[in-house]
C-alpha cells in the first residue's frame, strides 16, 4: 500500500529496525504489530525498543517505573 507520508514518517520513525518493509507507513506498521499481539518500536523509550521486545508486557514494564 502506498503512503502519502511515508517519506515524511521516515523522519520521525524511531524504529532502528531500518530494513522494515513497513518503515513510514505507520497505518501498516501497527497492523502488523497488532496482529502479532505486540506494539510498534516508537511505543518504548529508545533503551528498550533496541531490545526489539514489543510485547504489552515489555510496555507496561517499561512505562511502568
Amino acid at each position: 500500500m502506498d503512503c502519502p507520508n511515508q517519506e515524511e514518517n521516515k523522519k520521525d520513525c524511531a524504529c532502528t529496525y531500518t530494513s522494515c518493509g513497513n518503515r513510514g507507513k505507520c497505518c501498516e506498521c501497527i497492523r502488523t504489530h497488532l496482529k502479532r499481539r505486540e506494539l510498534p518500536g516508537c511505543c518504548f523509550p529508545p533503551d528498550a525498543e533496541r531490545t526489539y521486545d514489543r510485547s504489552f508486557e515489555k510496555f507496561i514494564e517499561v512505562w511502568s517505573k
